[in-house]
């Protein structure tokens, strides 16, 4: 699909692009599509194994893919798939406080799946989202 304009911001984006083969967005006309984001420093792609600063990093990481595609962040998400190990309420809970944080004129969809394991062995949460960017 070399038609479309695919993204991979500096630091983990471009790691994950040379060692692992995929992008962290893509634009598809007025959308832009996310790979899921995990909790890592975007720089050096470390963890903070502590749930609620992982999800917020998360949050943190959309952020900067959207930019990163065009976008203008959080203000432009209509979908949200957020995975989890483990899936509780204290995960829950951090989403809703991003949620508030991040996109407090609107509420997006949103599928919360819990799962046994995400891409890499200290990741506890993975955002996905897709954005409505009209140029």
């Amino acid at each position: 699909m070399s038609h479309l304009q695919y993204y991979a911001y500096p630091g983990v984006g471009e790691r994950n692009l040379k060692l692992h083969r995929y992008n962290q967005g893509v634009r598809v006309g007025d959308r832009i599509e996310l790979s899921g984001q995990g909790g890592w420093d975007p720089k050096t792609g470390e963890f903070n194994t502590e749930i609620n600063a992982q999800i917020e990093q998360a949050f943190v990481n959309v952020d900067l893919a959207l930019k990163d595609a065009g976008g203008k962040g959080w203000s432009q998400v209509f979908r949200v798939n957020s995975y989890h190990v483990p899936l509780n309420n204290e995960a829950i809970d951090a989403m809703k406080k991003g949620f508030d944080k991040w996109m407090p004129d609107h509420k997006p969809i949103w599928t919360c799946v819990g799962v046994q394991r995400l891409g890499e062995d200290d990741m506890r949460v993975e955002i996905e989202v897709s954005a409505h960017d009209p140029k």
